[in-house]
């Protein structure tokens, strides 16, 4: 198993790929950096837009599993917000 981390600053116009596709499935975990209310990370395929996706609120963490071929883009609301995001590759 391979794990990586890394924090990216979101923008509110252009979405992140924040988990590149790979051949082997990933294990997901993205944190809300920010602690103040109000403040979105919209996560979902690369046309993921503010009004079209699900969010994590301020401070949660979500899991996920991607499968192969899957990548995983971001946007914030508003702009600048970071999301730390830790992934396993299950190889």
């Amino acid at each position: 198993m391979t794990m990586a981390q890394a924090v990216y600053t979101l923008s509110n116009t252009t979405a992140t790929e924040v988990v590149s596709p790979s051949v082997e499935p990933q294990f997901v975990t993205m944190h809300n950096m920010t602690k103040s209310s109000n403040e979105y990370v919209h996560y979902g395929n690369a046309s993921v837009t503010l009004a079209n996706s699900p969010h994590l609120d301020p401070g949660e963490t979500l899991s996920l599993t991607l499968l192969s071929g899957e990548s995983l883009h971001a946007m914030s609301d508003p702009d600048g917000l970071d999301l730390g995001v830790l992934v396993q590759k299950q190889n």
